[in-house]
């Protein structure tokens, strides 16, 4: 039976958040049975429907919520409860490549158990998340925590690592779901986080005009224009600025590539892409304004503009979209955060001061885009993200798993 709102105190109050806290720790062997099976499965961008499939039956298996689908995006998403707001927990399931196997210590689709901690690839960026969110569902089911206050939405999202929030927008956009607010588990290291830098990717090119390699005084080689062009994005990267809580912007030369017709041949076409990370009060006009300005200082002539993201996902589905990231920041005080905060300080006895992601997560559709409510919590650190150190602590499963049962009755008592 759902719980009314006049007993959501009463549901969380110290007696139920320990029992939150024993559930939490006696599905610490499943969830890291589970996990192992979820590195063993290789999930990059584009393909990822076997792991997919296995959260899918991991959620069947546990009979914990009203409806799991699939989206025409490929997102696996699942309901729980009926409740007026909808709170969701979203963990993009997709990861990076590994790499050169011979680099780790472990093998990356082992899912090794050393250390108090799980490795391989995508155990900290970011699949870790995906058991204690599953987990979090037994528990609230377990606990009988559901509420006409709130129904919960775990979105286990694709091609993040592609194209960072292009999985949100399909669900806003196609799904025509507007969360209350989300929790985004991308690597926090179990701290609340309340924002990031966006981004942008710039191509610029440059052309010339080919000749012999051996007479290259006849030709205009378009490789020496964007190399001048190379220096000035250097310079750029100086001048960029500094906010006092996202921190510097930042900008840097990320592929070079360039177009001859022979290796014995002066280059006709020259190209490199910027990877553009946009501190506060930064744009994509902004951004764009400062690489043409840095075109001009070079003394070159050349094409600036933002591609478009335009790969097909596991569905096949082709979703395009700009490449073009923005800023998001939430306040200390607003509704989601400080219900962050507090559930923090109920299970764990102390209260943490908010912080804010390097990278960039799907909070840059989801707030930057949408302005839908957003905080971060999740396992494992930042610093593992894409290296052959990719792994999460099991007190971590551990933590999210309570933190994530507890968080939506915490939400809805800090909004009445």
């Amino acid at each position: 039976m759902a719980q009314t709102r006049s007993t959501l105190t009463h549901r969380h109050n110290a007696q139920v958040l320990n029992r939150i806290r024993t559930l939490a720790r006696r599905y610490e062997r499943p969830m890291v049975r589970f996990l192992r099976d979820l590195i063993a499965i290789p999930s990059e961008s584009g393909r990822e429907g076997d792991v997919i499939a296995r959260i899918r039956r991991e959620l069947d298996q546990l009979h914990v919520c009203e409806r799991v689908w699939i989206d025409g995006f490929g997102n696996l998403l699942a309901r729980i409860g009926r409740g007026r707001r909808l709170i969701a927990i979203d963990a993009h399931i997709d990861t990076v490549g590994v790499g050169s196997p011979s680099e780790w210590k472990h093998d990356p689709y082992r899912g090794k158990v050393s250390g108090g901690k799980v490795w391989g690839r995508g155990a900290g960026d970011q699949e870790g998340a995906v058991p204690a969110m599953v987990y979090a569902a037994r528990i609230i089911k377990e606990l009988n925590l559901r509420s006409d206050d709130w129904s919960l939405l775990l979105a286990f999202t694709v091609s993040e690592e592609d194209c960072d929030g292009l999985c949100w927008q399909y669900i806003v956009r196609e799904e025509g779901i507007r969360p209350d607010c989300v929790v985004i588990t991308d690597s926090t290291d179990c701290k609340v986080l309340r924002g990031q830098r966006g981004r942008i990717e710039i191509g610029v090119t440059t052309r010339g005009r080919s000749c012999h390699g051996s007479m290259p005084h006849k030709g205009d080689n378009a490789v020496y224009k964007i190399a001048r062009v190379i220096r000035e994005i250097e310079r750029l990267n100086d001048r960029l600025r500094t906010d006092d809580f996202l921190g510097k912007g930042t900008v840097t030369v990320s592929y070079v590539d360039c177009r001859t017709p022979s290796l014995c041949a002066v280059p006709d076409g020259a190209y490199i892409h910027l990877d553009r990370r946009l501190t506060a009060g930064e744009t994509k006009a902004s951004a764009l304004r400062e690489v043409r300005e840095a075109v001009r200082r070079a003394g070159v002539r050349a094409k600036v503009a933002v591609p478009t993201y335009d790969r097909p996902t596991h569905t096949g589905l082709v979703y395009p979209t700009e490449k073009y990231f923005p800023t998001w920041v939430a306040q200390p005080d607003a509704p989601q955060v400080a219900a962050a905060v507090e559930t923090f300080r109920r299970l764990f006895r102390r209260r943490p001061v908010p912080g804010r992601w390097t990278f960039s997560t799907n909070g840059v559709s989801i707030a930057g885009m949408f302005g839908i409510p957003c905080v971060g919590f999740g396992p494992a650190p930042e610093r593992v993200a894409h290296t052959v150190n990719d792994s999460v602590p099991i007190a971590h499963l551990v933590r999210c798993a309570a933190f994530y049962a507890a968080f939506p009755g915490v939400y809805c008592e800090q909004k009445t």
